[in-house]
Parts: structure tokens; sequence; C-alpha cells
């Protein structure tokens, strides 16, 4: 049976201190949001935000990925480019961009507030490439399952695993800002080992519990967590 291993810490503090990851594993994860990284000021949350996921494609294999699921937002009448931000980080560690993908939010043609109406979800990666054969589609038409607000969604996560199967040598999947452990419990059930760090207890061990089984999230356990 695949492994699920949670650390109760700090994702960034993980990746400076943790060694260079071997070819068997691969980094699938979201950079937090501004609102949850301290200081929590716009311009030092862009460069902490491009430094975490340029510690993310140093500490992968050249021939491994590290995977992202974004979504924007819109601060004092402005609209926060996620992509560009962790594009920052991956060239700043030399790596490029195997693919960049939408998934979108709700229905085309709607209005939102807050966050567009879409996500972005990239691949970066130092030495592997993909033939322009192997192609996929560049536009997911629905999230599909949540687990919360601020999850990766199941097409993204179902698709980062069919790519890592099928394109790389990974056998573990890392997440280091793993938060209700969708990866985690998307990873195992597609056969992959998985590691996630989250700063919160109450969400990690909900990590630790959630199942993905049947097309559907199962929470595990559903007594009351403690704070």
């Amino acid at each position: 049976m695949p492994t699920r291993e949670l650390v109760v810490g700090d994702g960034i503090a993980w990746l400076r201190d943790t060694d260079a990851l071997p070819a068997d594993h691969a980094i699938v994860t979201s950079v937090p949001d501004v609102s949850e990284m301290p200081p929590n000021t716009l311009a030092q949350w862009r460069e902490l935000a491009s430094e975490i996921v340029e510690l993310a494609c140093t500490k992968v294999h050249p021939q491994s990925a590290v995977v992202l699921y974004q979504t924007d937002i819109k601060v004092d009448g402005r609209h926060i480019d996620k992509a560009y931000v962790v594009a920052r980080g991956a060239e700043r560690a030399g790596a490029h961009c195997l693919w960049h993908k939408i998934v979108c939010r709700t229905a085309p043609g709607n209005t939102t507030f807050g966050r567009p109406a879409y996500g972005h979800w990239l691949a970066y990666s130092k030495a592997l490439q993909l033939d322009a054969l192997e192609s996929t589609p560049d536009v997911l038409p629905e999230l599909e399952a949540m687990t919360w607000a601020r999850a990766t969604p199941l097409s993204a996560a179902q698709g980062t695993c069919e790519f890592l199967r099928r394109h790389t040598a990974c056998r573990v999947v890392v997440d280091p800002f793993c938060g209700w452990g969708t990866n985690l419990a998307v990873a195992n059930a597609y056969g992959f080992d998985a590691v996630g760090v989250e700063l919160s207890a109450k969400r990690a061990r909900k990590a630790g519990r959630l199942e993905f089984r049947d097309g559907a999230f199962d929470p595990g356990d559903t007594k009351p967590d403690q704070a």
C-alpha cells in the first residue's frame, strides 16, 4: 500500500533545510496566498512566493518536476498574476515551463469578484522535455471536487498524477503546503507514496485521514478536531 508521511511545520523552512530530492520524488503544491504568509504585505509576499518556487525547483531532481496550482487575486483594484510570480522563481532556479494550463473555476462568460474565474496549473523542470505529440488539453472546463476553498481541484490533482506517472520516474509526491491533503490523497490513490508538510496541526490531522476512492473524497474520522 502507498505510504503517507505528515510533518507539522513550516513548509518554507522545510524546503530550505531539506536535502536535494532524488529522481523518484516530485513536488506538487500551491504557494500560500498573501493572507496566509507573514509579513502579509504584497511586495514581501511576491518575493517570498518566488523564493518558494525557486527553492522547490532547486530541490527536485533535474529530470523530475515541480507542479503548481495557483489562483490569482485582486487587491486594491490590482490583478495579481500568480503565474508570473511563480515563473520568476522557476527562472531563477534555471527551470523551464513544461506546460501552463487554465482550469475554469466557473463557466466562461460569468463575472467573479475577488478572484478571477480561472486558476493556473503549471509544471516546471530543469531538464525534462516533452514531445509536442504528448500535449494534453490546455483548458480544463471545470474544477471537479475540492476538499476546501483553497484546495487543488480534483481535475488538476488527477492530471498531475497522470503526468508524473507517464513522464517521470516519480514514486513519491511531496507537498510542502499540503493543507487538507488533496494532493496526498490523490497521489496515494494513483499508487504514489506521499509526504506532506503543514503548519497547522489541525489541517495536518485532516491531511493524514483524507482518502480518495471511487472518484470521491472521504474525510475519514469525522470526530471534531481540537484546535
